[in-house]
């Protein structure tokens, strides 16, 4: 049995569940709409910004910068990159060796090794030495 005090409780409850939609929707309550603020146009800038990132292609291979001369050539890596890795270099005269990263050969200074290339720093100047290209159709060595 439900006490008289909860059926009063919940009669009430129901009646403003029931009248406060009728009493908040009706006609005249309304405020009128506020009047639409009219903004002017913005203004495109004159050059978009990053305009080189818009203009290659979105699939083309990032373009390299010429290497120096006088730059090592990388042969190859060996190892594991981060803890045990090597360079495997040609020196400008012609003989090769193996480098780790902060090892140097003809002034130039091994900075990093990524899976496919090696970065060299020498004094303001820095270059990004790739692996040579693979042609698919030369046999295996």
């Amino acid at each position: 049995m439900i006490p008289r005090s909860l059926k009063l409780a919940l009669g009430a409850a129901a009646s403003l569940a029931l009248l406060l939609p009728v009493f908040l929707l009706a006609p005249g309550r309304s405020k009128p709409p506020m009047p639409a603020r009219v903004l002017p146009p913005l203004a495109a800038p004159v050059t978009p910004p990053l305009r080189h990132v818009f203009d290659r292609s979105l699939f083309a291979a990032p373009v390299e910068a010429a290497l120096p001369a006088d730059a090592p050539q990388l042969t190859g890596i060996v190892g594991r990159l981060g803890s045990d890795a090597v360079a495997l270099v040609r020196t400008a005269q012609g003989s090769s060796r193996s480098l780790a990263v902060g090892d140097s050969v003809d002034g130039w200074t091994l900075e990093s090794l990524s899976i496919d290339a090696a970065l060299f720093r020498r004094g303001g100047q820095q270059a990004r030495v790739p692996l040579p290209a693979v042609d698919p159709e030369l046999p295996a060595q």
